[in-house]
C-alpha cells in the first residue's frame, strides 16, 4: 500500500510539474492479479484498483492499517470498469458486471475479487474510509433490474444529465453511493460519462472544504488525455492524466478538466458531510 500525506495549498502552489505529479496522480492502479491501493492522509481515503486475470484476489489489511482485516474499521465502495466478474464477500459472491458496483459495510471480514474471463478481466475500482457504525451490503445496478434483495437500481434522480454539446460539457453523473440510495457512513462514489463531441467536466468548477475527493479518468485510448486543473481557484495548476489514472484533490482545491476527447470517469469522496450539493462554487471569471 503506497503512502501519500497531505499539503498545504502555500506549498502546492510552489510545486513544478513532477512534483504535483508525485504528490496528486497515481499512474498504475490495475496490474494483471494483483491489488494496488494507496492510503491518503487527506481525510483518510484508500483508493485503488484490483485486476484478476487468472486467479482469486484477496483483499488485504496491511501493516499500514494496523487492523486484523482491511474493513475492520472501514467501509468499501467498488465500481467495476473492466469486463464481467465477482466479488465474494463473507461467503456472499455478488456478479459485478461492467459498471455495476458494491458497497461493503464495516466488519466484513474476507473480500475476494475474480473475473469471469481472463481474456477480459474485471478492473475493480474502489474508494474506502474510516467508518463508525455498518450499514447494509448492497449491489449497485446501472442500466440492470433488481434480482435479489441486496440490489439497488440507480434512481433516475440520480443519473442528472447536464451541460451541453454547444458548451463542450454534455454529461450524465450517475450517483451509486449517497444518502437515499445507497447509506454509507461517510464515503459517496459515482461515474460520471461525457458525450461524444464534449471534453468539459466539473465547469463551471468548485471546491467544497467539508469534503476532499479522487478522480479516476478511462475510457481514453493510448494517445488521448485529460487536463487536470486543481488548486487554489487563484493559484491553477494543471496535471496531464492518462487512461486509468487517478488524481488526489484536496478539499481546498478546485477538480476540473477537459480532455482532448469525451472520456468517464469515476469520483469517490470522504470527510465531514455527505451533502451533495454543498460546494463552494467558483465563478468562471474569478479563476486565475
Amino acid at each position: 500500500m503506497e503512502l501519500r500525506t497531505a499539503c498545504s495549498p502555500k506549498d502546492a502552489k510552489h510545486y513544478d510539474t513532477r512534483r504535483l505529479r508525485e504528490e496528486f496522480l497515481v499512474e498504475n492502479l490495475f496490474i494483471p492479479n494483483e491489488i494496488t491501493l494507496v492510503y491518503s492522509h487527506i481525510d483518510r481515503i484508500i483508493f485503488g484498483g484490483a485486476m484478476p486475470v487468472n486467479e482469486k484476489l484477496k483483499l488485504e489489511a496491511g501493516d499500514e492499517l494496523r487492523a486484523a482485516y482491511f474493513l475492520e474499521r472501514r467501509e468499501l465502495g467498488i465500481i467495476n470498469i473492466g469486463g464481467d466478474g465477482t466479488v465474494e464477500a463473507d461467503g456472499v459472491v455478488y456478479d459485478i458486471d461492467a459498471r455495476d458496483g458494491l458497497y461493503l459495510p464495516k466488519g466484513t471480514k474476507d473480500v475476494f475479487f475474480t473475473s469471469k474471463d481472463e481474456n477480459t478481466p474485471a478492473k475493480f475500482y474502489m474508494c474506502s474510509g474510516p467508518a463508525h457504525m455498518a450499514y447494509p451490503a448492497k449491489r449497485i445496478l446501472k442500466d440492470k433490474k433488481a434480482e435479489f434483495e441486496y440490489d439497488v437500481e440507480i434512481k433516475p434522480e440520480n443519473k442528472k444529465e447536464l451541460g451541453t454539446l454547444e458548451d463542450s460539457n454534455h454529461r450524465t453523473i450517475n450517483k451509486y453511493i449517497l444518502p437515499g440510495q445507497v447509506e454509507s457512513c461517510q464515503l459517496e462514489m459515482g461515474m460520471t460519462h461525457l458525450e461524444p463531441g464534449s471534453v468539459w467536466n466539473t465547469m463551471p468548477c468548485h471546491t467544497h472544504d467539508r469534503r476532499m475527493e479522487v478522480y479516476l479518468y478511462f475510457d481514453l485510448p493510448e494517445d488521448a488525455f485529460v487536463m487536470h486543473y486543481m488548486g487554489e481557484p487563484n493559484e491553477t495548476r494543471h496535471i496531464v492524466v492518462r487512461n486509468e489514472q487517478a488524481v488526489i484533490s484536496p478539499s481546498w482545491s478546485i477538480h476540473s478538466g477537459s480532455g482532448s476527447r469525451n472520456y468517464t470517469f469515476i469520483w469517490g469522496m470522504v470527510g465531514e458531510n455527505q451533502d451533495f450539493d454543498d460546494m463552494d462554487e467558483v465563478a468562471m471569471q474569478d479563476l486565475l
